[in-house]
């Protein structure tokens, strides 16, 4: 049995990953996917996610290219020291055939929703501006979306644009507050535990060594990010935030400490602006309450997710 997923991205390298996941992974109907601006602009994220696509065999999955501005500012440029200034590490990929669709990226998540009322899965894992757009064209979106899980925010770590804020929630915290409040069932995977999962230079030679076109783009990608977490890491290496998002989505990673409890986000222009404000109040007792309408919030998750995500992109 397989289940829809509807995607809604900034394509960068670890959004790239990401998506290898969800192609190689055999219960995902991937039904459509967004993009937003983020790593790069909206439309050039859009290229992206066809040429890889295309890659990796699925050229059939449309792309609709969403907001490139943010609710209440501009778009003022992307992440070139991370991503690389076309968002893949300057790595070319052959260019597909396919193009995007007509739709706007809050149109496709809600003709997605609509047709799969229910059982869809959403997974967000760049800034949230086409969910909150969507969620002005459709205000049942919650009750249409079956799970929702987000790569953004940060509860107890600190930011990694800020002090306090996190990439994707900083983008847009006008947007991230209002999904984080919406009502849907909602999954944050956050700073928490993606700094914590990190893929090595070893995993890079492993993936490269396989040599079918998807695993080497994706491992010549990965060249560029680890050059700029080696800042961070002392070592060349990379964080992997958007994959560990999608393997909670599909169910392959549990969860091994993750409270339901409000969150919300501040999107004032203080110095605050872009934290994820989640009540941890319970954390003495070591969470015993089930807040209703609360964000399930990962704080810990077990074991080796580099080697599983090394062995699922190893298939593409």
């Amino acid at each position: 049995m397989t289940a829809p997923f509807f995607l809604d991205c900034d394509t960068g390298i670890d959004d790239a990953m990401a998506i290898g996941w969800l192609v190689a992974s055999p219960g995902v109907d991937l039904v459509g996917v967004s993009t937003v601006s983020g790593n790069l602009d909206a439309a050039g994220g859009a290229r992206n996610t066809l040429d890889l696509l295309a890659l990796l065999g699925r050229p059939d999955v449309p792309v609709s290219v969403g907001a490139h501005d943010f609710l209440d500012h501009a778009y003022s440029g992307g992440a070139p020291e991370v991503h690389g200034v076309n968002g893949v590490g300057e790595v070319r990929l052959p260019r597909a055939a396919a193009e995007p669709t007509g739709l706007s990226g809050a149109q496709a998540v809600v003709e997605a929703a609509r047709a799969h009322a229910g059982e869809l899965r959403l997974l967000a894992i760049g800034p949230f501006t086409n969910i909150a757009l969507a969620l002005e064209l459709e205000p049942r979106l919650p009750e249409l979306v079956k799970e929702f899980t987000v790569m953004g925010g940060a509860a107890m770590a600190p930011g990694n644009v800020s002090a306090l804020a996190e990439a994707n929630v900083a983008n847009d915290p006008l947007a991230a507050h209002r999904v984080f409040t919406a009502g849907f069932n909602l999954t944050m995977i956050g700073l928490d535990v993606t700094m914590r999962h990190v893929f090595e230079e070893s995993h890079r030679q492993r993936l490269l060594a396989v040599g079918t076109p998807g695993a080497v783009a994706i491992a010549q990608m990965l060249e560029f990010y680890f050059a700029f977490y080696a800042q961070r890491f002392g070592r060349p290496c990379a964080v992997l935030h958007d994959p560990l998002a999608a393997a909670v989505a599909t169910g392959d990673v549990e969860l091994a400490v993750a409270p339901t409890v409000p969150v919300v986000v501040d999107h004032t222009d203080g110095p605050a602006r872009g934290q994820t404000i989640a009540d941890l109040r319970d954390l003495y007792q070591g969470f015993p309450h089930t807040y209703p309408g609360g964000t399930r919030v990962a704080l810990e998750i077990p074991g080796d997710f580099a080697g599983t995500l090394l062995d699922r992109l190893s298939t593409l």
